[in-house]
């Protein structure tokens, strides 16, 4: 098996995986998993399809990954390795589309209108 490359997006987050077979090693922008993200929710999400499939000490992922806040991109990074384990294994897909990882979510930022405070919210009404 060679290299397995994939894209994972959230939000405004992109994440680049490279999935070779390995010790279970996660570099996320050249640095250690428990270094780029802290918050042990964070590295959860990013374990999760590998700890669901059993492959936590199979493979070593190299990830890079921009844009976007600290969640989204856990999101992006656990979307990706989501499809590169799909690609590897096709039998993966069963355990995984029920919990719901290779979706994409589709939420996005509403944009800022003119006239108005925020997306949605108004500046403050006056009668006279």
């Amino acid at each position: 098996m060679e290299t397995v490359h994939k894209i994972g997006r959230r939000k405004t987050a992109v994440a680049r995986i490279y999935l070779s077979k390995g010790k279970g090693n996660i570099t996320i922008n050249k640095r250690e998993l428990t270094n780029y993200f802290t918050t042990p929710t964070l590295q959860y999400k990013v374990k999760q399809p590998l700890m669901l499939t059993e492959n936590l000490t199979s493979y070593d992922i190299k990830v890079n990954v921009f844009g976007g806040g600290v969640t989204g991109q856990a999101e992006a990074v656990r979307l990706a390795i989501t499809r590169a384990l799909v690609a590897i294994n096709e039998e993966h897909r069963a355990i995984l589309k029920p919990e719901g990882l290779l979706t994409r979510d589709p939420r996005m930022v509403e944009r800022k209108k003119f006239g108005q405070k925020k997306a949605r919210k108004k500046f403050q009404f006056s009668k006279r």
